[in-house]
């Protein structure tokens, strides 16, 4: 029999797999993104911001992830890519906390290696338990991962990222936000994940004002 805790997962990836649709309101026409009205501020001040908002469960997220990193290595210098863990229901902020937690603990590498487990080997990362020895298994000190994981920082970027989340109205993953401005996600970019990049590409002027 399955646990509660299994099943929780399991209907947070049934969601996250069939929750692949434009955030905000659904595009006009043939129009590949969606204006905010009115603008979202900024964390990074001076900077464009890109906001991918995925979540570890999504398996379109997961097929996107080599693409997002190859992007973010030739975006403009002006432009900085932040990624947001999104949870759809209580039982997926555990994901939320493991990549804070990664990324608190310097090992952004993971990342990747995540969506890899979950998706590739079928890992059961559901609990702080089962990710703390996944972690060590990468060569994570088990103790430092424990600590930061509950942390007050990680608990912090948590609910800033909730936050993301209901002013952007993110209703699937994966979405991207430009500058505050504008949404786009695959299904708006025509069903394409690559289509989502290009149109990136091309919010980022719109979105300085250019």
């Amino acid at each position: 029999m399955l646990s509660p805790k299994l099943i929780r997962l399991l209907a947070a990836a049934a969601l996250t797999a069939t929750a692949f649709f434009s955030p905000v309101s659904h595009a006009q026409g043939t129009q590949a993104y969606v204006a905010i009205n009115p603008p979202l501020p900024s964390d990074t001040p001076g900077k464009v911001e890109v906001l991918e908002f995925f979540a570890y469960t999504c398996p379109h997220c997961a097929a996107m992830e080599p693409m997002v990193e190859d992007w973010a290595k030739t975006a403009p210098a002006d432009v900085v890519l932040k990624q947001v863990p999104i949870a759809f229901n209580a039982g997926m902020k555990p994901l939320q906390q493991l990549y804070y937690t990664l990324l608190a603990l310097d090992r952004p590498d993971l990342h990747a290696k995540v969506f890899t487990a979950i998706h590739g080997e079928h890992k059961r990362l559901i609990d702080k338990k089962a990710m703390g020895e996944w972690a060590a298994a990468q060569g994570v000190d088990r103790a430092k991962f424990d600590s930061v994981f509950d942390s007050f920082s990680v608990q912090t970027q948590v609910q800033r990222a909730n936050q993301l989340a209901e002013a952007y109205r993110i209703e699937g993953t994966p979405s991207f936000a430009v500058g505050g401005k504008f949404m786009t996600s695959p299904v708006m970019a025509g069903n394409s994940y690559e289509g989502a990049l290009k149109e990136v590409n091309q919010l980022i002027p719109m979105a300085r004002g250019n």
